[in-house]
């Protein structure tokens, strides 16, 4: 537990710190998109702030779910790097850039492979640049599993981990309680969007596992990767793909310098995601704050024009030298 993070008295409350940066949306710098074509025959689209520089670093942004280069965390992100002149690059899961990708696969918490062919990708075309990386939520989670499977092979430097659901059975559950019901609702009316879309088109329509009458029973995480998510990209269930893709049993395999951050609080998350020490390995600073909300961390300003904490506490930790 460390006190660098402190929420204004009128943000601390949870739900105020996941929902009010929704609600209060900065500038962002301009992006190029680049898009690049994988080994299946799909595509992922990446958005370039600022060209790579010989022996300077790219940050690589891994979004959350149904999150894009548009999201409040990731905007503010590109603010600071901009300011600092670090080259990023928002790597866009499968269909989360604007358009849908060609393929009934999509996405998932503990797909590794798109972000180990982008790095590949990287490093490749900049060999002298070191590769950094932060995941927010599902994107977090993806770079947990990702660092602990490749341990040294990793071809990250460091990495930062925000908000990450690490054991997705339990975040699946607290989703169905409460006012935490509301978030669940709004994200999952946006995949079954996704899915319809896919179910209509001739080209998709008998890949798909669902048709379009069963899609609308789908309103629960848990019900929606058991029908959807878990047979699109093989796994046997629900059951065996929260099991599997949870990033919580990979950090003890991590051998990169990586920060994982969770707030105590986070109504996406139970206690479950907090990992036990024996757990961790020696090279994760594990922080956890009694408060914070999901991927919120409001610690100044006011409701008008608040202030974060993430942003700084990111950029000083990868940004270490050495």
């Amino acid at each position: 537990m460390t006190n660098n993070f402190s929420p204004p008295w009128w943000a601390r409350n949870p739900h105020i710190q996941t929902i009010l940066p929704l609600l209060t949306k900065v500038d962002r710098p301009a992006l190029r998109r680049e898009r690049f074509e994988l080994n299946d025959g799909d595509f992922i689209d990446l958005d370039w702030l600022g060209s790579p520089k010989k022996d300077e670093a790219i940050l690589v942004i891994i979004h959350g779910l149904e999150g894009s280069a548009e999201s409040h965390y990731v905007r503010r992100l590109l603010n600071d790097c901009h300011q600092r002149g670090l080259c990023a690059v928002v790597h866009h899961h499968r269909s989360c850039s604007g358009e849908s990708n060609r393929l009934a696969r999509s996405y998932h918490s503990g797909d590794t492979q798109d972000l180990q062919d982008n790095l590949q990708h990287l490093q490749q075309r900049f060999p002298s640049s070191e590769l950094l990386a932060v995941g927010y939520s599902l994107g977090g989670n993806v770079l947990t599993k990702y660092l602990g499977e490749y341990g040294e092979q990793s071809l990250l430097k460091r990495g930062a981990v925000i908000s990450a659901p690490l054991k997705l059975s339990a975040c699946a559950k607290r989703l169905e309680k409460g006012f935490s019901k509301l978030y669940q609702s709004y994200l999952i009316k946006q995949l079954q969007q996704k899915v319809t879309d896919k179910v209509k088109d001739d080209s998709l329509r008998d890949a798909m596992p669902v048709s379009l009458e069963q899609i609308k029973q789908l309103d629960t995480f848990y019900a929606f990767d058991h029908r959807v998510t878990a047979p699109l990209h093989g796994f046997s269930g629900v059951d065996d793909y929260y099991q599997r893709a949870s990033g919580i049993d990979f950090l003890a395999s991590i051998s990169k310098p990586t920060l994982v951050l969770h707030a105590a609080d986070d109504p996406f998350m139970t206690a479950e995601v907090i990992p036990a020490k024996d757990n961790v390995s020696p090279h994760v600073t594990y922080e956890l704050h009694g408060q914070g909300g999901h991927v919120g961390f409001i610690n100044g300003g006011t409701p008008f024009k608040p202030k974060y904490y993430l942003e700084q506490r990111i950029l000083n930790f990868l940004l270490v030298s050495g």
